[in-house]
């Protein structure tokens, strides 16, 4: 059976706690207006946050409970709008991610979360559209540091396999930390990183990302992302399609060694 996905479904704990905010808010008669200025936030920020649209940020709780004396009851939400620091979209992929004993990983335009240095994380969360708030960007970017304890962390340590198009190294993003880190993780026993050539490719190889996913039963999920719309599925049928694709682009990638190679001569250039 599919995993049930849904783009638009904001968290649990997000519609929970902006519906409280603004139950509490109601109750002790303060504005939208007055709780934004105290807050420092727009009123259009304060409404999406207790529409559950926007995560409502640890800050704004502490102000809205402080300012409707709510005696604790919404500063106590921030433990779980924390524990949901990824995008809707996201959640399914990342809770079997961090169940996983293998992954194998296709990107086509960007480089692998598991792999971001701390300033391209940021310059890609930082730069979406509609903008994320300050808050909300540095709870993502230090969420994505987190995910990549399962590189060194995890024992027995899990199989990894990377294949990046070759256009993710020629990204103007792509600096010579970035590139210097997908060195550094190549270098780990558990990990293996490749690249393909733009000679290489063929056209199932530019329709955009693909994850399969292992778990401790031998159960494989297979995710697939474009850019509004997102598919996580445990489905043989995809499953199969996606070992297939992931399989062909492997074959035709440069090894391990050439791909270090090819990296290496690009921050040679860039000294």
């Amino acid at each position: 059976m599919p995993v049930p996905n849904d783009n638009s479904r904001p968290p649990a704990a997000w519609c929970y706690s902006g519906n409280q905010i603004r139950r509490w808010r109601t109750l002790a008669n303060v504005s939208r207006e007055a709780l934004a200025a105290a807050a420092n936030y727009a009123p259009e920020t304060i409404s999406s946050m207790e529409r559950g649209v926007r995560m409502p940020s640890p800050r704004l709780l502490d102000i809205a409970d402080e300012l409707c004396g709510a005696q604790g009851m919404l500063s106590a939400a921030k433990e779980y709008v924390r524990r949901e620091r990824y995008s809707a979209r996201a959640v399914d992929f990342i809770e079997r991610e961090r169940e996983a004993t293998s992954l194998w990983t296709y990107e086509v335009a960007l480089v692998p979360g598991l792999l971001q240095t701390r300033a391209y994380a940021k310059a890609l969360i930082d730069n979406r559209i509609p903008p994320l708030d300050e808050e909300t960007v540095e709870e993502r970017v230090t969420a994505r540091m987190e995910r990549q304890t399962i590189l060194t962390a995890r024992k027995p340590p899990v199989g990894l396999s990377f294949v990046l198009y070759e256009a993710v190294l020629r990204s103007q993003l792509v600096d010579e930390e970035q590139l210097q880190r997908l060195l550094e993780a190549s270098r780990l026993r558990n990990v293996v990183l490749q690249v393909l050539p733009f000679e290489k490719a063929f056209a199932n190889a530019l329709e955009g990302p693909m994850v399969l996913l292992e778990g401790p039963d031998h159960d494989r999920c297979a995710f697939m992302e474009g850019g509004l719309a997102s598919e996580f599925s445990a489905d043989p049928g995809v499953v199969s399609r996606v070992t297939e694709r992931l399989s062909m682009i492997r074959t035709r990638a440069l090894d391990p060694d050439e791909t270090a190679r090819l990296i290496e001569r690009m921050v040679g250039r860039r000294e």
